[in-house]
């Protein structure tokens, strides 16, 4: 059995996370999806709207997914090693770069391939939340204030 491990936040689910996970699965026969906790949003920089309970039950609802755990660290080789996954996706944004390169290496003596896919083309959570905070008026002060209540 071949299995498949991707990450992400999949905040504000869209339509390229959805085409990332039918990819991933149509070229393994398990696929496990580690969800960010929340703490590792924060850890990044950056907030999640979505809570982590509620994206996690999410991409756990998908066909293409057959299990989704918590990601608590960046550490995406243990990860690997830890589900027996001999494939990690990941988008290709990451193609070619130093830290990537570096982690192929790692990956292959691991037995482990990196595959990357391409982003879908004119969509992200973060210009999705650019654009509902514009639309609503929200500053990300205001909106954390009223996540809060």
């Amino acid at each position: 059995m071949l299995i498949g491990y991707t990450t992400g936040v999949y905040d504000l689910f869209h339509i390229g996370h959805l085409n990332l996970l039918k990819n991933a699965k149509g070229m393994c026969d398990r696929l496990i999806v580690g969800v960010t906790v929340d703490e590792l949003v924060s850890y990044k920089g950056k907030h999640a709207m979505i809570p982590f309970e509620d994206r996690i039950e999410i991409i756990r609802s998908i066909k293409y997914v057959d299990a989704a755990i918590p990601q608590y660290d960046m550490d995406k080789l243990t990860a690997c090693k830890k589900l027996g996954a001999k494939i990690l996706f990941v988008g290709d944004d990451w193609y070619n770069t130093d830290k990537w390169r570096e982690y192929e290496s790692e990956f292959s003596k691991n037995d482990i391939q990196i595959v990357y896919f391409p982003y879908t083309k004119g969509v992200s959570s973060t210009r999705i939340s650019q654009a509902l905070n514009h639309v609503r008026g929200w500053t990300i002060n205001e909106h954390d204030s009223k996540t809060d209540e």
